[in-house]
Formats: structure tokens, C-alpha cells, sequence
């Protein structure tokens, strides 16, 4: 009996210049897609993939629409050797990916679905105004508690339950140092500001869901061919409507990563293929899953896709 298959697609943050390259030069299925990404968007996203520089690649309208390119991509690839998912999860921007992945929206609507969601998500807060920062060694009860006593600085909320001991708290600058600053009293082990444009996953970002809510009812989703375990609910989601519902609550709310990993690890899934740049979710994978036997692997260039195609027995 072979085992049950999820597909997990990383978010913003996992891009890096390089990404995608080698799978372009070696599958020509591949290079059309980047192609057809660069005509669809009406710029190189092909060039920023793979040349940068940088800072043009960690702007956040070119990183959303980089990372989903590469994620389908690396998809395309496994799904090329004989390894398709049983069921699929994203982490926040992922979530296209894995929608896509369940041919709930096509590749064609999400690209510039998601290059002006984060145009909005930029929007959204002035900058300088809001931050992030990840909150480590502390119980989620107790994240939840800081956040509370320092709201009287200005917004700030858990964005991202990422795994056991790693929880990220956004909002306004002032607000979200005070709760790092009480986290450390309540014996946090550090808490480190993230370098992104703006505090994503709370309510300051409602703005920009109502800005996305528009461009959501001009494309045709459908209900989805495989359970998307979404970031809002950390439950799948079955039809059309509710998925346009939680794509708008997911800008301002926060992912329920370790939730949703739990979730799928109680559906029987064993083995998690992390497809697109990096391999962020593996770890967080390592500490949710500690007391179970899952095995996670990544697809994101010529040397992962080899050793997970070994080890699931695709054909190479």
C-alpha cells in the first residue's frame, strides 16, 4: 500500500535569486511555464527568478508571483515522475499554489492574482509602521497573553503558528517590541524582528483583503479535486465559495500552520513533499511531528528532486 502523499508549498520569505534554474534548464515543460509567467505578467519574472538582484526579487509584488511560478514549476516536475498529492497546504502565499495544485484556480488567474495581492498587502500599512517579529521558546497561550498586555501600543497579534516554540506576532512597530519585550519576562529564549515590508496576517491588513475580495470575483474558481487544508480553518476546504471566502480572511488572519499540519498528519498522511524554494515547512515539520513517524523531503532543484524521487519511487 503506498503512502498517503501531502504536497506543502512554501510562503514569502523562501525566495532566493537562483530559484527555479535548474529545473527550467533540464525540463522543457518547465521553461514554458516561466515563459508564459513572463507574458502573463507582463515582465521578467523569468529574469528576477533567476539573476535578481535581490532587492528586486524581495519586493513583495514580484516575490508572490516568483514563488508561485517556482512552486508550480517544482509541482509540474513530480507530478512529470509519477508523484502526485492525496492532499495539499500552503503557507499563506502557498495557499495558491495548493489551490492551484487541486485545479481549484488555474495557474493563469493566480500569478496576477497574487503579484496584485501583494501590491495590496503593501499598501495595506505605511512603511516603517508595522513589523514582525517570530517569538521563540514560548507556549502559544502565552504569545496570545503578551500580545494582549501590549495592546495598549497599537495593534498587535499571533500572524503565523508555525510549529511548537516558533509563533510570529505582527502589528504596529511600537506595540509588537513591547510584546517581545514581555515575551522575555515571561521566558521567551529570543524574539527576532523579521525582515519584511509589512505586518502581514493581522487586522491592519484588513485593507488589503477587501482590495483582494475584488480581484477574487473576476476569476472563475472552481471546488477544489483534492482536500486543501486551508490557513485560516486548519480544515479543508470543499467548495468554491468558501474558498473565496478564506482567501480574503487569510491576509488579516493568522496561519494556522501547525494546526493544519496536525490535522493532515491525523488523516493518515505520512510522507510531506515541501514543493518550491527552501525547506522552511521541513523544519517546522521536524518539531510538530517529533512523537510521530512522517517523513518529509523537498523539491526545489535537480539534487532534491532525485534523492525524494528515490525515496518515493517515482521514475526518474
Amino acid at each position: 500500500m503506498k503512502n498517503k502523499i501531502a504536497f506543502v508549498f512554501p510562503g514569502q520569505g523562501a525566495q532566493y535569486v537562483g530559484m527555479g534554474r535548474e529545473l527550467y534548464d533540464n525540463y522543457h515543460e518547465v521553461k514554458e511555464l516561466f515563459e508564459k509567467a513572463d507574458e502573463i505578467l507582463g515582465r521578467n519574472i523569468t529574469s528576477i527568478c533567476f539573476e535578481g538582484p535581490e532587492d528586486e526579487l524581495k519586493k513583495t509584488e514580484n516575490t508572490q508571483p516568483a514563488i508561485l511560478l517556482v512552486s508550480v514549476a517544482a509541482m509540474m516536475v513530480l507530478e512529470k515522475h509519477g508523484i502526485y498529492p492525496d492532499m495539499v497546504a500552503g503557507l499563506s502565499l502557498g495557499e495558491y499554489a495548493a489551490l492551484v495544485a487541486a485545479n481549484s484556480i488555474s495557474f493563469e488567474d493566480a500569478l496576477p492574482l497574487v503579484m496584485k495581492r501583494g501590491q495590496f498587502m503593501q499598501q495595506a500599512v505605511p512603511l516603517g509602521q508595522g513589523m514582525m517579529a517570530a517569538v521563540l521558546g514560548l507556549e502559544r497561550e502565552k504569545v496570545e497573553e503578551c500580545c494582549r498586555l501590549a495592546s495598549d501600543a497599537g495593534v498587535v497579534e499571533p500572524a503565523n503558528y508555525n510549529c511548537p516554540g516558533q509563533i510570529v506576532i505582527s502589528g504596529h512597530v511600537a506595540a509588537v517590541e513591547k510584546a517581545c519585550a514581555i515575551a522575555k519576562e515571561m521566558g521567551a529564549k529570543r524574539t527576532v524582528p523579521l525582515a519584511v515590508s509589512a505586518p502581514f496576517h493581522c487586522s491592519l491588513l484588513k485593507p488589503a483583503g477587501e482590495a483582494l475580495e475584488k480581484e477574487l470575483d473576476k476569476i472563475h474558481i472552481k471546488d477544489p479535486e483534492i482536500p486543501v487544508v486551508s490557513n485560516v480553518e486548519a480544515l479543508p476546504v470543499r467548495d468554491a465559495a468558501h474558498i473565496r471566502k478564506l482567501l480574503v480572511q487569510q491576509v488579516s488572519s493568522p496561519v494556522r500552520w501547525e494546526d493544519s499540519i496536525r490535522y493532515m498528519i491525523k488523516q493518515g498522511i505520512e510522507v510531506f513533499v515541501e514543493v518550491g524554494p527552501g525547506k522552511v515547512l521541513t523544519g517546522f515539520l521536524k518539531k510538530i511531528s517529533s512523537e510521530v513517524k512522517v517523513k518529509g523531503y523537498n523539491v526545489e532543484d535537480l539534487k532534491s528532486l532525485e534523492s525524494t524521487l528515490k525515496e518515493l519511487g517515482g521514475t526518474m
